[in-house]
């Protein structure tokens, strides 16, 4: 298996390696140079570099065996999410994919979704779902995918990674990130927000063998009415076991356009959100559903790309289909407060099929009118 990936990355290129944060900018003429000496073993100027970089030796060996050289791609996208399928073991009250079904991919047209994804310059790929260690052929694609040069992430409940085989897939195949969703810091709370009694002692008992594994571990942690009350506590048991986290606290209606997960808000740690000032969705990155349809990111996904019928080819219209959606249309054209709105177009759209009050999104708030699509 590769020790470094050595790729091109948007307008350059990078050598980086599985499983740790750390990246280094190439100049052309040594990728050029990397990617022309297959045969040849490492050369010095990247041999000191890992060693630099990763305290990595690889005096001395084979570069096709060291190293993992990806292609320069005409469309050059940079990242992707996939949700591998939308089924979950747990019942959140504050989830926005609404109905969750066990669905998506045959193992065949998987292996040509990733095959897209490497082929449109993908280097970090984010594996999501619902929760996507529940789908059957979760290790398999999880390999596949880093034996094509990707950078994985895999956002998760965590509620499997006690698991023997999943804890030998990561070790073998080191993921860039495993972010870990926290949903209290007790039982009572922990269990009454995902539904799932029990859930509690099994993260507990999940996040310590994660951690004696030395996963590359971040929490994300969920605020709302169950268990806002103990934000401090869930800070204090993360820094306690010396991980990163990031606290989550605005959620959004399901794309259905239900808006059952804004009732459960915390209104005492809602964040305002900064002044949006333009993304590159559709443009370096893009989205992928359980069924390979795609879309600019997970929240605007109107005008869905299907790759298993167009494939490759059809990514080279989410560029125009990404400005499209960013024009403020819909219920917010000529808006006096366009040019200070605190979200995208798409995810306004969101609220306001939810009807949504328009203080959980738009400048607009301090009034009491509901908006409706």
């Amino acid at each position: 298996m590769h020790d470094l990936i050595v790729s091109p990355f948007l307008d350059g290129f990078l050598a980086v390696r599985p499983g740790s944060p750390a990246c280094v900018r190439l100049p052309t003429d040594l990728y050029e140079e990397v990617r022309a000496g297959a045969d040849n073993t490492v050369p010095a100027w990247l041999v000191q570099t890992a060693a630099d970089a990763w305290s990595l030796d690889l005096d001395g060996k084979a570069a096709r065996s060291a190293l993992l050289v990806r292609e320069p791609t005409e469309l050059a996208f940079a990242r992707a999410s996939w949700e591998i399928n939308l089924y979950c073991n747990f019942g959140c009250k504050h989830c926005y994919l609404g109905e969750r079904p066990l669905a998506g991919l045959s193992w065949d047209d998987k292996v040509k979704l990733i095959d897209i994804f490497r082929d449109s310059g993908v280097l970090w790929l984010q594996i999501t779902g619902g929760e996507p260690t529940v789908d059957p052929d979760f290790e398999g694609a999880y390999r596949y995918a880093y034996r094509q040069g990707m950078m994985l992430t895999v956002s998760t409940n965590a509620s499997r990674l006690w698991k023997p085989d999943l804890l030998r897939l990561f070790r073998d195949c080191p993921p860039y990130r495993v972010v870990v969703s926290m949903y209290g810091a007790t039982e009572e709370s922990f269990d009454e927000l995902t539904q799932r009694k029990g859930a509690w002692k099994n993260f507990r008992k999940l996040m310590a063998a994660a951690r004696n594994a030395a996963l590359p571990l971040r929490v994300s942690i969920v605020v709302t009415d169950d268990n806002a009350h103990e934000v401090d506590a869930m800070k204090a048991v993360v820094q306690g076991w010396g991980l990163d986290h990031h606290v989550y606290t605005n959620m959004q209606p399901t794309f259905s356009g239900e808006g059952d997960p804004l009732l459960v808000q915390s209104t005492e740690f809602l964040r305002k959100r900064p002044v949006f000032e333009g993304c590159n969705a559709g443009v370096t990155f893009f989205h992928a559903d359980p069924h390979a349809k795609v879309s600019i990111c997970k929240i605007g996904r109107d005008d869905q790309i299907d790759l298993m019928t167009e494939g490759i080819d059809g990514l080279r219209r989410l560029g125009e289909i990404s400005d499209r959606l960013m024009l403020r249309t819909g219920g917010c054209t000529g808006c006096s407060l366009s040019g200070s709105c605190r979200v995208c177009r798409p995810l306004a759209k969101v609220y306001q099929e939810a009807k949504a009050p328009l203080g959980m999104y738009c400048q607009h708030g301090d009034t009491k009118e509901m908006v409706h699509p």
